[in-house]
């Protein structure tokens, strides 16, 4: 299919603004049908969930399209979709529920590649439960995973292994298949952040390997909230705290408290405004997902390249630090002698959104040795001429 970027875009009143966003990976702007649902849902009529009153059946729908939205988005059975406020309190959440189980003398697996949101709740409850950390090293100069170093933090005491599918400020690509297959022969669960490979790549939990897999819709057109996805069966094995009125069903006994109907209904409307990118496409909303997702990566790649070109073009002053061979449309960067966050206000006056900043990747900017970067991160709206703009934007301000 030829992707129309210009008839997607007609779909985001945000875009009229006439910015040019190229920070996707902390967020993207929301089409209307997204709104659009959200506000169908909170104006009802509503109620709390029941099977008596429209206002209750509607809460039930809502809750039901939203599990069986992100079973086709992330390749799950419905009934391993659990809901959470963010990808970090699912994180947080999680790891108090895994740790119960955990023992002194056990051990942890964690990344310096990754968001802290899938470092820190691991070394916090494996401190509380008397376990050992231990790391998987990535490498500086090419932004790829060191395989090495994970083999050498796996032991038979390994109980958990935590990774990032794809790096939210390198834009690298881990293979996870071989990080879960190593897991899994030492015995130990593999949890993968996906939030940022979520927004470019179709996911197939059971293929990456993955146990347990998060991600959040507002980083692929939908509203603020964050999803978990895995096989039911392990789902039933978790034990989380709970009050004794609440469902001990799965997945609602991880739901604590009333779901957020509307944003559900949002999340739902983001996984089919993507099913419907190619508006002729027939078959199941998965395989209108593929189709999709391979026509959006098709265009990204085209503006990365593009912008990659361009970033050249300006010489030895740009430092570009996103190199690894599989990698997400995401830009790392920094000026010889210049400060980043004076880029980025310079680019905004030319209403370009290029955030400069760690983006919460405390480990990877200890590694990188850096306090700040300028992030350039790519979404299904951008387009040829806003990579122009951006490049233009550079060269004026390092000229």
């Amino acid at each position: 299919m030829t992707f129309d970027v210009t008839a997607l875009r007609a779909q985001f009143p945000s875009l009229d603004s006439g910015l040019a966003f190229f920070d996707g990976p902390g967020g993207t702007q929301t089409p209307r049908p997204v709104a659009d649902a959200i506000v169908a849902t909170m104006t009802g009529p509503l109620s709390n969930r029941g099977a008596v009153s429209s206002s209750e059946l509607n809460a039930e729908r809502a809750v039901a399209e939203f599990r069986s939205a992100y079973a086709d988005l992330l390749g799950v059975p419905a009934g391993g979709i659990v809901h959470g406020r963010s990808a970090t309190q699912l994180t947080y959440d999680f790891s108090r529920h895994l740790a119960a189980t955990w023992q002194p003398g056990d051990e942890v697996v964690v990344s310096r590649l990754d968001h802290d949101s899938n470092v820190r709740p691991w070394i916090q409850a494996a401190a509380r439960a008397g376990v050992t950390v231990r790391w998987i090293d990535f490498d500086t100069a090419t932004g790829e995973i060191d395989l090495e170093s994970y083999e050498r933090a796996l032991s038979r005491r390994t109980r958990l292994v935590a990774v990032t599918a794809a790096s939210n400020v390198l834009g690298t690509v881990p293979p996870v298949r071989r990080i879960a297959d190593l897991a899994h022969e030492a015995g130990a669960l593999l949890w993968v952040d996906g939030v940022h490979y979520a927004a470019h790549r179709l996911v197939d939990v059971p293929a990456l390997g993955a146990d347990l897999f998060v991600c959040s819709p507002y980083k692929f057109l939908g509203p603020h909230c964050g999803v978990l996805a895995a096989a039911p069966e392990l789902l039933e094995t978790i034990r989380p705290d709970k009050l004794v009125p609440s469902s001990d069903a799965v997945p609602e006994r991880f739901e604590f408290g009333t779901l957020p109907y509307e944003m559900l209904a949002g999340a739902t409307a983001a996984v089919d405004f993507l099913a419907a990118v190619d508006p002729g496409a027939g078959g199941g909303r998965r395989e209108r997902l593929a189709r999709a997702f391979a026509s959006l990566h098709e265009h990204e790649t085209v503006l990365r390249e593009r912008a990659e070109a361009g970033l050249r073009g300006l010489g030895d002053v740009v430092t570009l630090y996103s190199r690894a061979s599989d990698r997400t449309p995401t830009l790392l960067m920094d000026f010889a002698g210049r400060d980043v966050r004076e880029a980025q206000r310079y680019l905004a006056g030319r209403d370009v959104l290029a955030p400069a900043g760690s983006f919460y990747a405390y480990e990877p900017f200890v590694a990188l040795k850096l306090d700040a970067a300028l992030r350039v991160g790519l979404a299904p709206y951008n387009t040829v001429e806003e990579i122009d703009r951006l490049l233009t934007g550079l060269a004026d301000y390092l000229r």
